[in-house]
């Protein structure tokens, strides 16, 4: 009888097992092929991430070039290019096949409750990404190649001479960019995933919200904490760049006042869901009345 009710359990177990793995294996599947197809258009997604520091190049009259010191750099560039854009080009597929996973042990309100979180999230991201590509890359762009303008200026207002110099045996030491496509890129993606995360906030704190770990009073009674910690990120993910800092403060701020009022909706909705089933009491009821007024 024991063994029985042992292999009647481990029944539904191996199944689940299977239907994961049977899961697990077209993500993969769709990951792969969105990989290899976005290879084949790899350079010209390159030149389009690479874009703001060609424009700034340009109004400073240089070349919009940048460089390789390794022969395989461009290759594993690609590389890396088609793995970021093929999975973003396959996390439909992906997130698909995780929610028919999990849908199925889920009640129809769950369902219902969390299926905009999963759409919403990829379309907050790609806005992140949009705004670090088209926003701040260009801001720290121009401040970092623009920096090594400031050095010559401050040391020839120093000296009393004029910004320009005959060139020759007592020209200073000039330098110039020249870009490398390796590390251009990892301060591109640095960019775009810490802005795609950052626009994940209101996501977060609503579905925290949901879950009743946060409340849209306890939101707003740390907001002088808040204030501080976007401030840290600001100087951590941005260049030391006042300008770029203020843009990210005010974006990430503005997302966690929305986040605020995203879970003021969602305490409403589950006390008026709770009043009409009978299950909130006199003071909730006064609290919720308090709250919506």
């Amino acid at each position: 009888m024991k063994t029985d009710e042992i292999e009647d359990s481990a029944a539904p177990l191996i199944e689940h097992l299977a239907e994961l793995r049977t899961r697990l294996i077209r993500s993969a599947l769709a990951f792969v092929v969105a990989m290899v197809a976005v290879f084949t258009v790899a350079d010209p997604i390159l030149e389009f991430l690479f874009q703001p520091i060609a424009d700034i190049l340009r109004e400073r009259g240089e070349d919009p070039r940048l460089i390789f010191t390794a022969p395989q750099e461009k290759f594993f560039t690609l590389i890396r290019v088609s793995v970021v854009v093929g999975f973003g080009l396959s996390f439909p597929v992906i997130a698909h096949q995780m929610w028919r996973f999990v849908a199925p042990g889920l009640y129809r309100t769950e369902k219902n409750a969390f299926l905009p979180f999963l759409i919403a999230s990829p379309v907050l991201f790609m806005l992140g990404a949009s705004f670090a590509h088209f926003v701040v890359t260009p801001l720290a762009m121009r401040f970092f190649i623009g920096f090594s303008d400031v050095i010559p200026a401050l040391a020839n207002l120093v000296a009393g001479t004029g910004a320009e110099t005959e060139a020759g045996a007592d020209a200073g030491l000039q330098t110039v960019f020249l870009g490398s496509v390796k590390e251009s890129l990892d301060l591109e993606l640095k960019f775009i995933f810490a802005f795609g995360i950052c626009f994940q906030l209101p996501v977060l704190l609503t579905l925290m919200g949901k879950a009743g770990l946060v409340s849209a009073e306890g939101l707003g009674n740390m907001r002088k904490y808040a204030v501080v910690g976007i401030l840290v990120l600001a100087a951590l993910v941005t260049p030391p760049d006042v300008i770029t800092q203020l843009i990210l403060f005010v974006v990430v701020y503005g997302l966690y006042e929305i986040s605020i009022q995203l879970v003021r909706l969602v305490e409403r909705k589950r006390d008026r869901d709770l009043d009409e089933d009978g299950l909130l009491d006199d003071e909730e009821e006064t609290l919720a009345e308090d709250g919506a007024e």
